[in-house]
């Protein structure tokens, strides 16, 4: 389920699981395939552009904003996510991207499962919590564990996607995540408020 994950954390020299590691002569290390060869865009490859106009050209594209969970010990984990998409409809796939240098996207890895929480359009608040680096983000959040997979399903909001982790793949200073939909749902209570919405660099709302 997560083997994808696992040889992503392997290849940067993060710890993977406390289980004691394959023989040479084990099936499991003759099977393994070789690290993937990841990097960064290399200097001579950068385009001419300022970062600061790429942000603010690309802040113009609205969209939606969640919340990628995951369990863990001793807390959970998660943070708030804006790249988010469906990806295919057979198989049901969804896709997040996240920057390379995330000190939450390992202990997601090693969960090799998440939960897209949708937020609504009065959760800009809760959203905040889960963007900043470090600390306890779920403290004073309510929560359950989604049904599939136990990531947690955060309170009152208009839908969620309970995922195992497909594959890996790298896109510049980020990674693409993909995630299989085990299960998921909706809140038609919380969807009455319309979703929380994201436009060069503020929150709105959905107006018919």
């Amino acid at each position: 389920m997560a083997a994808t994950a696992v040889r992503y954390l392997r290849s940067v020299g993060a710890p993977t699981t406390a289980a004691a590691p394959a023989s040479a002569s084990s099936p499991a290390a003759a099977s393994a395939p070789p690290r993937p060869a990841l990097r960064a865009v290399r200097d001579d490859e950068r385009a001419p552009l300022d970062p600061a106009e790429f942000r603010a050209v690309l802040g113009h594209f609205a969209s939606g904003v969640t919340v990628i969970t995951a369990p863990g010990e001793p807390e959970p984990a998660g943070f708030a996510c804006q790249s988010f998409a469906s990806l295919s409809l057979d198989p049901p796939l969804v896709a997040f991207m996240v920057g390379r240098t995330s000190t939450t996207w390992p202990r997601i890895a090693r969960a090799g499962v998440f939960c897209v929480n949708i937020l609504g359009a009065g959760q800009g608040a809760l959203c905040r919590g889960f963007a900043v680096s470090g600390g306890d983000k779920f403290a004073g959040v309510s929560y359950g564990p989604a049904p599939a997979t136990g990531s947690p399903r955060l309170a009152e909001v208009p839908a969620w996607i309970d995922c195992t982790i497909q594959a890996v793949h790298t896109g510049g200073d980020h990674l693409i995540v993909v995630g299989r939909v085990e299960a998921l749902g909706t809140d038609p209570d919380a969807a009455r408020t319309g979703p929380l919405l994201f436009h060069r660099g503020a929150f709105g709302h959905f107006r018919p």
